[in-house]
């Protein structure tokens, strides 16, 4: 973790006293938005400031009266699981007029209102902006209407910061909108169901539609088709060629014939040809019925994607989002031009607000006069990869356009470790592109263990059809290390003349690859490439800041307390221990806290002792009150769960009483994520080009021999980038003993958590914004269990 320096800001020198800051959704709902609006209020609580709901969007603003109401800390609990938006969301045509911007600064001033933060899309957000570029007129405005005195020097100006609120992710500037992983959760929940009850019948297409004309969501479409292999995609930034409809028949023929039993199409609407004419749902399915004669159903995602509970990213996205938002309100002066909180990689930062928008105008600008390839550039670098990948996996090519000649080389895959969601998502992708990289492709089942069995085969394109959305490890995996076999291992690399290696897993994975690049000396079988991809729930591999399989885990966890917490709504106060996996790491349950609206997260990366277990009463009449703690498995010797759980019941007879909850393998299993099978995949794709360019590159006399540092590496990432990183070069960033890295960036995250939950701590910001821990203190003497 940073340590302070002269660079930082004491976070205790910004406060909000005496500042007022309202909230407010406007536009389309996103799920996530109430995690937003709560992390806005308790963050500004948390400074000081008053804060203010203004119900209703811009609609509140302009009618004034209860739609602007003053918030207080329990005002926003229970409301993190909520999809929607809790005090509403309208479309103002009055706020468009000057005369309703004038009544809309009239209610503000009443209340001393001067920082406001809106939640919604690009529209929402230009409005904000010309709202504040009109403040000071609209005040003396109303001063010569009122013939009053002018206002304070205080109310001078008008504070503005956005958040983009949109399941579309259409906004330029952030890597993801609140909205959007929870949109996409709904949507492939769709996929799989349509999978299920198709999979019994012989000849069966069927075709997603995204909400009638609706073409902004050509994102969803997009990624989801990535997410669960769809066989076609149409979306507007990608116009399919003339004869588009002939090859469309032919690939569904062709997929059925290698023995698919359902083909899925998706189309976003607002999708053209390259002459400009509408491909509509109807269209499609006329087509495929006529051409190829299966029984074809077509299904339109209309607001059902805007609906349900948050993912557990969009609740952390969101409550990341507000209290940087917070912090921007407290440190803006009134030069400082209005921004927008964005997400790039990992962190949260403060883009100009115009400028994202702006360009998000280019877009659509882009789009009109058909400029498809600038306007799949101007969406961005993840935009432009999803479909860069999609097009890689989903298309074969023909044998006469691979890039190598035909088993020039043998490429192995396997799973090591305990199981985590989306390893199947990638083994599919790595093994799709490995054969059009002209490759054959090998699998090889249970780990090392099966590998110096010989449990290995090879694996065609169509063998791996369906494995996007399977949860667990098709191929099986294990835990077992290839040292003490790397004979046996070696063996069977040269029987089947394995060129090189791709290793999905976790830690084990890691500790593999290092025992491997040892004995290269001895076995010269294994100089060859060798990648790694992480994938583990525990996300404890060094060198990246995810790894496939936890989003999934994180979502089991938010899930379970969420029903956990719903099963005691009838109850005034009750104590629940919520026991997460991820042995030494504390990563599942302090993101798992955060999402889920944890009072506290005990974990082995903070050492905590009795004080901190402490749960006190808050003074007053009963109310309804939930205790809720996260504990990873590993965090005490001592202080375990069942400890926990026998001291509470004990020193809560009478006043509460407790429960606890060990959550165990079920957050290793179940279907893995839109994110994880995304994540995967692309992870996959990405890893497979490099051993390709690697096998090129050490090729010679007829063999391939790599043995230099550079040749074994991890694929992590780091920031917005996935980087390639020589295993050898890990281990001095690796706690072997715990099985943790030495440095974890989610650490940050945890004086957020505690804010959220009323903890009083000290922190300092950095000069990019990013709130980091300094010193863990206890809870305030006054705080009860707080509820969520």
């Amino acid at each position: 973790m940073a340590q302070p320096d002269s660079k930082k800001i004491f976070f205790e020198n910004l406060s909000g006293a005496g500042k007022a800051i309202a909230v407010l959704t406007s536009g389309g709902d996103a799920q996530g938005m109430n995690a937003a609006v709560r992390a806005v209020v308790r963050m500004g609580l948390y400074v000081g400031a008053k804060v203010y709901f203004i119900h209703e969007g811009y609609q509140g603003m302009v009618d004034g009266g209860d739609n602007i109401e003053e918030a207080s800390w329990e005002s926003v609990s229970s409301m993190l699981q909520v999809g929607g938006t809790v005090i509403g969301s309208a479309r103002c045509k009055e706020f468009r007029s000057h005369e309703g911007r004038l009544k809309a600064a009239h209610n503000l001033v009443q209340r001393g209102i001067t920082n406001l933060c809106v939640i919604g899309g690009d529209g929402s957000l230009t409005g904000a902006n010309l709202f504040r570029e009109e403040w000071s007129g609209l005040l003396k405005e109303l001063v010569e209407k009122g013939g009053g005195e002018a206002p304070p020097s205080k109310y001078a100006a008008l504070h503005i910061v956005g958040m983009v609120g949109s399941i579309d992710n259409d906004f330029c500037g952030t890597d993801m909108t609140i909205g959007t992983d929870s949109a996409l959760h709904r949507i492939i929940e769709v996929v799989d169901a349509i999978m299920t009850t198709h999979q019994p019948h012989q000849k069966g297409s069927h075709l997603l539609s995204f909400h009638p004309h609706a073409s902004r969501f050509r994102y969803l479409a997009l990624v989801s088709a990535l997410a669960c292999g769809a066989d076609w995609v149409l979306i507007p930034e990608m116009p399919p060629e003339d004869g588009w409809e002939e090859k469309m028949c032919q690939k569904l023929s062709a997929t059925r014939s290698r023995g698919t039993r359902l083909n899925i199409i998706i189309v976003a609407e607002g999708s053209l040809d390259r002459h400009g004419k509408p491909i509509t749902s109807s269209f499609v399915k006329d087509l495929v019925v006529k051409h190829l004669g299966f029984d074809t159903r077509v299904t339109i995602l209309g607001h059902v994607q805007r609906g349900g509970t948050p993912s557990a990213f969009d609740r952390i996205l969101a409550s990341r989002m507000g209290v940087e938002a917070v912090l921007a309100l407290l440190e803006t002066t009134a030069d400082t031009p209005a921004c927008v909180v964005s997400l790039c990689g990992n962190q949260s930062v403060r883009l100009p607000l115009m400028e994202c928008v702006q360009m998000t105008q280019e877009v659509q600008k882009a789009m009109d006069q058909k400029r498809f390839e600038e306007a799949v550039k101007l969406r961005g670098r993840s935009f432009e990869n999803n479909l860069r990948t999609y097009k890689l996996l989903a298309h074969r090519k023909p044998e006469s356009e691979n890039k190598l000649e035909s088993s020039n080389f043998n490429v192995a895959v396997l799973n090591v470790g305990a199981p985590a969601a989306g390893m199947n998502a990638a083994v599919r992708s790595a093994v799709r592109v490995g054969i059009s990289e002209g490759h054959k492709m090998f699998a090889v089942n249970d780990g090392f263990e099966g590998f110096y069995k010989g449990q290995i085969k090879e694996v065609k394109w169509s063998d791996v059809g369906g494995w996007t959305g399977q949860g667990g490890s098709l191929l099986g995996t294990k835990r077992t290390l290839p040292a003490k076999h790397a004979d046996k291992i070696a063996e069977q690399m040269r029987k089947y003349n394995i060129n090189a290696l791709l290793v999905i897993g976790g830690f084990e994975a890691l500790e593999s690859l290092l025992q491997l690049c040892e004995v290269r000396t001895t076995y010269e079988e294994f100089c060859i490439p060798m990648c790694m991809l992480p994938a583990t729930i525990s996300n404890n591999v060094p060198g990246t800041a995810l790894s496939i399989g936890a989003d999934t885990a994180l979502n089991a966890i938010v899930e379970t307390c969420d029903r956990i917490k719903q099963s005691a709504s009838g109850t005034k106060r009750r104590v629940f221990i919520i026991e997460t996996m991820g042995g030494y790491c504390g990563y599942l349950a302090t993101v798992g806290g955060l999402a889920a609206g944890a009072d506290a997260a005990y974990i082995y990366e903070e050492p905590f002792d009795i004080r901190d277990l402490q749960v006190t009463e808050r003074a007053g009449p009963p109310v309804r009150r939930r205790f809720v703690g996260t504990e990873n498995e590993n965090s005490n010797d001592n202080y375990t769960t069942d400890f926990i759980y026998q001291l509470y019941s004990e020193e809560g007879k009478g006043v509460f009483d407790c429960r606890k909850n060990v959550l165990g393998h079920m957050q290793q299993g179940g279907a893995p994520s839109p994110f994880d099978r995304n994540f995967g995949t692309k992870m996959s794709a990405k890893a497979m080009q490099w051993l390709s360019k690697k096998l090129l590159e050490t090729y010679r006399r007829g063999r391939v021999f790599a043995n230099s540092e550079d040749s074994c590496c991890l694929l992590g990432m780091l920031g917005r980038t996935l980087v390639f990183q020589p295993v050898v070069t890990l281990k001095d960033h690796t706690d072997f003993i715990h099985r943790i890295p030495k440095e974890q960036w989610w650490l940050k995250l945890r004086p957020l958590m505690k804010i959220l939950a009323k903890y009083k701590t000290s922190y300092d910001v950095s000069d990019s914004g990013q709130i980091e821990h300094v010193i863990h203190t206890r809870p305030k003497e006054s705080d009860a269990s707080v509820a969520m």
